[in-house]
């Protein structure tokens, strides 16, 4: 009879371990994964981003960036950017540590990826930009240096 609760406990917390959250950011396969706008591997342990959501009527599902340029333009062409279930999810770029990118100081001047140039932390600093800001500084570097990528326009029109 002990051999039998053994395995069911076993058994249980095998199934509970291999479950993945539903929240949160999830475990990055480093240079396996790659980044669902541009498709460059994510590489880059300081400067990776991740969106968990999706449409209301399914499971979230979460979508790995090698930038949060890259996850910023992304996430504003999906029709459930705005449901309160779309989490972003952005490195510190001082030691990699996932933190929330709505909750995020960023600092300009670093050298990105996909040379967006943000590095977010998780500390406020003098001179950092919100997420809000942080956004609109991404179009303005989609806008004027990836013209040669197709640049796009943020989808507020505003351009910068």
């Amino acid at each position: 009879m002990r051999h039998i609760f053994n395995l069911l406990v076993l058994t249980m917390l095998v199934a509970g371990c291999s479950r993945q959250a539903d929240t949160g950011p999830a475990e990055v396969r480093w240079d396996k994964e790659t980044c669902a706008r541009c498709a460059m591997a994510v590489s880059d342990r300081n400067y990776s981003a991740q969106v968990r959501g999706g449409p209301a009527e399914k499971n979230t599902k979460v979508y790995k960036f090698d930038d949060i340029g890259c996850a910023v333009i992304w996430l504003d062409k999906q029709a459930w950017k705005a449901d309160a279930r779309t989490e972003i999810w952005v490195t510190d770029y001082r030691n990699g540590k996932w933190i929330d990118a709505r909750k995020a100081a960023y600092v300009t001047g670093k050298v990105t990826p996909m040379g967006y140039g943000l590095g977010a932390q998780a500390d406020p600093v003098e001179g950092a930009l919100d997420f809000a800001a942080a956004s609109e500084r991404i179009y303005m570097v989609e806008n004027s240096e990836h013209k040669h990528k197709g640049g796009h326009m943020h989808p507020m029109g505003s351009g910068n």
